[in-house]
């Protein structure tokens, strides 16, 4: 008794020591900032006030890469094509790249237009308002990490700028139809990822998972998989996270993605065939064919949120910063290079430190995902952010992911549904068969194409089948629906993507009054 109590003691001191190490390194990393900043600004009036921001924006940092850099790795680790490890070094070293590479010059200083920065009165205001909107944000994003939610950095920030923006001018100072359209985007963004990753899942079924021979069916389906996949992540990358460097429209994009595609495909046909030749004919080995892709697909997705979304950190605080050095409210603000470092270096700490607990619940709480799956939430991520931006929708990243994860496990519900009412149809037909003629049949159904298997199924309607013995399905159909997805994790996710831009914007209001409190001279 005595040895298993201090067996538990250790373990919960292990724990202890962990959450100590992860606390001092994260408050580490803000105590630096606040040094080497005020090192920076000796000679700059109000410079306190930039310090503030920047151990805000660092703190802000931290808790984008350990929610929203979860959904660009997540399913690669739920599948097993990335370690945990792995999948961090990866994302830390691409998102990095990407904010410092590719993360832009100039950041609207306003996220998305939501409100109008005429209606605040002067630059210490506009300060005030950008403070409380980082922390709010910040804040909230703490929390959901806290409590295994992943939710979108960007409507976090749209939700602290509102907010603050509200209470220092009003309520006219809301552009309530870029409100609207961000609200739109609560549904847009993940029932468009749902239906993209399902729809490639559904196809990959069709055309390899489906047929009787399937290593043939994946010699001469997984290079296009691979193109598809490869034209998609360079349009994207080309438009979104290479923009500072060059400038392509859509219809460009396109067509240098294509020809990437293209030579892609002619290089992947031979080397899948050769990997092809090695495996069994079942769906396990066809799987590990899109393992290499599902590690790109991460690498290149860390690399465009980090290009794209480092704005959601450092964004306010360039605003600060250009505020309080040339006076005035700017729309957009330059960024310096130690704001990105501070963006960038942030995200990579946060991920490393607490981006674990969000990238198992994309990962593995939500649906059962393996590298088919994965590899279609990795699509439908790229390929909905393109659509997205092209019609002027204002999407988040994290909604289509785990919009993508979601509806790979519906549709797997559906089918798993629909092939278990399809054997108790068969049952149904006849049932007075002998046992091992049902057998016989079954297991040759099972193991039929998809062609085949209508046959056999029109076969049956002719009275052509064995006679086959009944099975209760509403409860295979129950079992099935509690297992591929978590309801739970449904209506736990959908509440905080509802909550994140009221709470986020009626914190930003408190944090705001109380900020102008503090520096208000009395």
């Amino acid at each position: 008794m005595e040895l298993n109590s201090i067996r538990a003691l250790e373990q919960a001191t292990n724990l202890g020591r962990g959450e100590l190490f992860r606390l001092g390194t994260a408050l580490l990393f803000i105590v630096a900032i606040m040094l080497i900043v005020s090192a920076r600004l000796e000679s700059v009036a109000d410079s306190y006030l930039l310090v503030v921001a920047a151990m805000i924006g660092g703190y802000m940092a931290l808790n984008i890469g350990a929610n929203d850099v979860a959904n660009n790795v997540g399913p690669a680790v739920g599948s097993q094509a990335l370690t945990l490890t792995g999948a961090i070094l990866i994302a830390a070293v691409f998102e990095a790249g990407g904010a410092l590479i590719a993360g832009g010059d100039v950041v609207s200083t306003i996220k998305k237009g939501i409100i109008d920065p005429a209606l605040i009165a002067d630059s210490t205001t506009f300060i005030w308002v950008m403070m409380a909107a980082l922390l709010a944000a910040a804040i909230w994003l703490n929390v959901a990490t806290a409590v295994g939610a992943p939710v979108s950095t960007t409507h976090s920030i749209v939700g602290g700028v509102l907010g603050a923006g509200i209470a220092a001018a009003g309520w006219e100072i809301a552009n309530w139809n870029k409100v609207g359209m961000i609200a739109a985007s609560w549904v847009i963004s993940p029932v468009l990822g749902g239906i993209i990753a399902a729809s490639f899942l559904y196809m990959i079924k069709r055309t390899i998972v489906y047929r009787a021979d399937k290593i043939a069916a994946a010699k001469r389906m997984v290079p296009y998989f691979v193109a598809m996949m490869t034209w998609a992540f360079s349009t994207y990358l080309i438009l979104k996270g290479l923009k500072k460097l060059w400038k392509f429209d859509i219809i460009s994009a396109s067509i240098i993605g294509l020809a990437i595609a293209l030579t892609v495909l002619i290089l992947v046909k031979p080397l899948v065939s050769r990997a092809s030749n090695k495996l069994e004919n079942n769906r396990d080995s066809v799987n590990t064919l899109f393992t290499l892709p599902l590690i790109f697909a991460a690498a290149l997705l860390s690399f465009a949120h980090g290009a794209n979304d480092v704005a959601n950190a450092v964004g306010p605080l360039a605003a600060i910063n250009d505020a309080i050095l040339h006076g005035g409210v700017a729309a957009k603000a330059e960024i310096p290079m130690w704001v990105m470092l501070v963006g960038a270096v942030g995200i990579a700490l946060g991920l490393a430190l607490y981006g674990p607990k969000l990238i198992r619940t994309v990962g593995t709480e939500i649906t059962e995902l393996d590298k088919m799956r994965a590899f279609c939430v990795a699509m439908a991520a790229a390929i909905t952010v393109i659509i997205a931006s092209q019609l002027g929708l204002p999407v988040s990243s994290t909604h289509i992911a785990v919009g993508g994860i979601f509806g790979v496990g519906f549709l797997r519900e559906y089918l798993e549904a629909n092939h278990a009412r399809l054997l108790d149809d068969i049952r149904d037909h006849h049932h007075d068969d002998a046992p091992e003629v049902v057998d016989a049949f079954l297991d040759k159904f099972d193991k039929a194409d998809v062609n085949e298997k209508g046959m056999m199924l029109a076969d049956l309607k002719k009275n052509k089948g064995p006679n086959l013995f009944k099975k209760e399905r509403k409860e295979l159909r129950k079992v099935y629906h509690t297992e591929l997805v978590k309801r739970s994790m449904l209506l736990k996710i959908a509440a905080a993507w509802v909550i994140t831009v009221p709470l986020a914007g009626a914190l930003a209001a408190m944090l705001y009054f109380t900020i102008r409190g503090m520096l208000l001279p009395h």
